[in-house]
C-alpha cells in the first residue's frame, strides 16, 4: 500500500491525556470521555467517509473511570466486527486496544502498529465500481444497527448471559452469539432491500439479482418489512408486484 492509510483513532481521555497524544501522518484523533459511550453509528459513518481503518483505545479492566465503560465498548466492537464482515470489510480494519496506566504504553507506538496492519490489508476503497458497492454495504450495515431490534439485543447481551430467567435458566454465550449473528444477518439483508426500494420501486426478482439472495427468502424479508411498516406495495406491472420503502421518523 503506497503512502499512509487513512486512520481514525477514538481514544478515551482517561487512557491517554492530551499531552501524550502523538499520531502518525494521515491519522485523525478524537478524544471521548469514555469509549463505552461511543455510538456504533459513528464508527460506520467513519468508514463511509473513506477511512481505511479505525482503532479505539480505552482503559483495561479494572481501570475504567466509568466502571464498565470498557466492557460495553468491547461488546460494541465485537458486534461491529461481525456487521462490517457482513458488509465485505475485513474485521481487522476495526481494532480495540485496552491499556492500563501502569503499563506505560506509548500512544504513538500503539497507533503505528495498527497502521502497519492496515497497510498489509491495502486500501479499503480501490475503484469507482468497487467503492460504490462498499459504500452501499456500509449504508446497509448502518441501517441494520440503527434499527432497534439489533441495538436492544446487543445491549441486553450481558444481562441475558449472566442472570437466570424465572425458571433458573441462563443463556450461554455461544447461544447469544448465534442469536446475534442470526439477527444481524436478517437485519442486514432487510436493510439492503429497504435501501434499494428507497431509490425506486422494485420487484422480488430485481432485488434478488441485486443482492444475491434467493427470491423466496427475499419475499420473506419483504413480508417482515411490511409488517414493521417499512415497506409497501407500490404498484403491479403485469403480474409482478413492485415494492417501495416507506419514510419513517
Amino acid at each position: 500500500m503506497e503512502g499512509n492509510p487513512k486512520i481514525i483513532c477514538f481514544t478515551c481521555s482517561w487512557a491517554f491525556p492530551e499531552w501524550e497524544i502523538e499520531a502518525p501522518p494521515n491519522t485523525g484523533v478524537i478524544q471521548v470521555k469514555c469509549i463505552g459511550r461511543l455510538d456504533p453509528i459513528v464508527i460506520l459513518e467513519s468508514f463511509a467517509k473513506r477511512v481505511d481503518g479505525i482503532i479505539v483505545i480505552g482503559c483495561s479492566p479494572p481501570d475504567c473511570h466509568f466502571i464498565e465503560g470498557n466492557l460495553y465498548a468491547e461488546r460494541t466492537i465485537n458486534l461491529l466486527k461481525k456487521v462490517i464482515t457482513l458488509a465485505g470489510l475485513e474485521p481487522e480494519r476495526l481494532h480495540l486496544e485496552l491499556v492500563s496506566p501502569i503499563e506505560n504504553k506509548s500512544f504513538l507506538n500503539l497507533v503505528e502498529r495498527f497502521v502497519e496492519r492496515i497497510k498489509s490489508l491495502g486500501p479499503l476503497f480501490k475503484g469507482k465500481e468497487v467503492d460504490e458497492e462498499i459504500l452501499f454495504n456500509i449504508q446497509a450495515a448502518k441501517q441494520a444497527v440503527t434499527w432497534s431490534r439489533l441495538r436492544i439485543l446487543s445491549g441486553r447481551e450481558r444481562k441475558l448471559t449472566e442472570k437466570a430467567n424465572a425458571y433458573g435458566e441462563k443463556i450461554s454465550q455461544e447461544e447469544i452469539d448465534r442469536l446475534i449473528e442470526e439477527v444481524m444477518g436478517e437485519e442486514y439483508i432487510r436493510s439492503k432491500i429497504y435501501l434499494l426500494t428507497k431509490e425506486k420501486p422494485m420487484s422480488v426478482e430485481e432485488i434478488s439479482k441485486r443482492i444475491g439472495v434467493d427470491s423466496p427468502l427475499v419475499l420473506q424479508h419483504i413480508v417482515a418489512l411490511r409488517r414493521r411498516g417499512l415497506l409497501a406495495m407500490d404498484r403491479i406491472e403485469g403480474y409482478t408486484p413492485l415494492y417501495r420503502a416507506l419514510e419513517v421518523d
